[in-house]
């Protein structure tokens, strides 16, 4: 005899459906919990890197990425910190004359010189000071989208938070003057014998010249084109000077 159906059997629209008959609402959980977490991840490590750039504006940033990398590859690096007092006035406007003859007038990036390397063709490089620095002390070295637009969003907060006589002492305590030669202090012994209070303009040019390639120049033996490069970095020097795009930073 067949069982009466009662007010409390469920219908057949009611009764469950197993989990496998509904895979897409697994997989839209999976993928608001990866989301929430790479939040999450980004966040905090905006978090830090802001909390380091407000650090670094009176403590002197220990080591960086490509100085530790260097330090494995080698063995040993040759890095002592000199405080901007102790670096000769002219060799800070050789660099400045070198890498970035706008640096006290702009935020961060130098729009025209980005135009102008827009017109050539991407052929010449258009970071200022700044970025070089965020780069070097927060991130790694490379030409990846990602690492540039990290580069770009944390320019800002350091001209924010540091000012240009900081930004030019972090910088020329972390350029890279040859392999495994780190910072003013080690380049101006390794190259001249001195120290970089004593360094004298034609030195400073010398040094200021080799930054964009490292490894592949020498102040104490310059080729010709070093050579150039540094007798107009020498007067490039002494035109800041004067019209006063030093002021920032002397």
């Amino acid at each position: 005899m067949a069982r009466r159906k009662t007010k409390s059997d469920p219908t057949p629209s009611e009764t469950p459906a197993p989990a496998d008959r509904y895979p897409a609402r697994g997989l839209t959980a999976l993928v608001l919990t990866l989301r929430r977490l790479a939040l999450r991840a980004v966040l905090i490590a905006a978090a830090v890197a802001l909390a380091l750039i407000v650090l670094f504006r009176v403590l002197n940033p220990p080591m960086t990425w490509t100085m530790w990398s260097e330090s494995r590859r080698l063995g040993a690096i040759d890095q002592e910190w000199t405080d901007m007092s102790d670096i000769a006035p002219v060799m800070r406007r050789s660099v400045v004359a070198a890498e970035d003859a706008n640096f006290c007038t702009h935020w961060g990036f130098d729009m025209a010189a980005i135009r102008q390397a827009m017109d050539a063709g991407g052929e010449r490089g258009a970071s200022t000071i700044t970025q070089q620095v965020v780069k070097n002390v927060f991130l790694w070295q490379g030409r990846s989208w990602l690492r540039k637009a990290i580069e770009a969003t944390l320019t800002p907060p350091v001209e924010l938070v540091w000012n240009k006589r900081r930004i030019l002492e972090v910088y020329l305590n972390v350029a890279e003057f040859s392999e495994g030669v780190f910072g003013i202090n080690a380049a101006a012994f390794h190259y001249f014998r001195t120290t970089p209070d004593k360094l004298t303009p034609r030195q400073a040019a010398l040094l200021a010249a080799v930054l964009p390639d490292p490894k592949g120049r020498s102040a104490s033996h310059p080729s010709r084109f070093v050579q150039r490069r540094a007798s107009a970095i020498e007067q490039g020097a002494e035109t800041i000077r004067v019209d006063g795009r030093s002021a920032c930073f002397e």
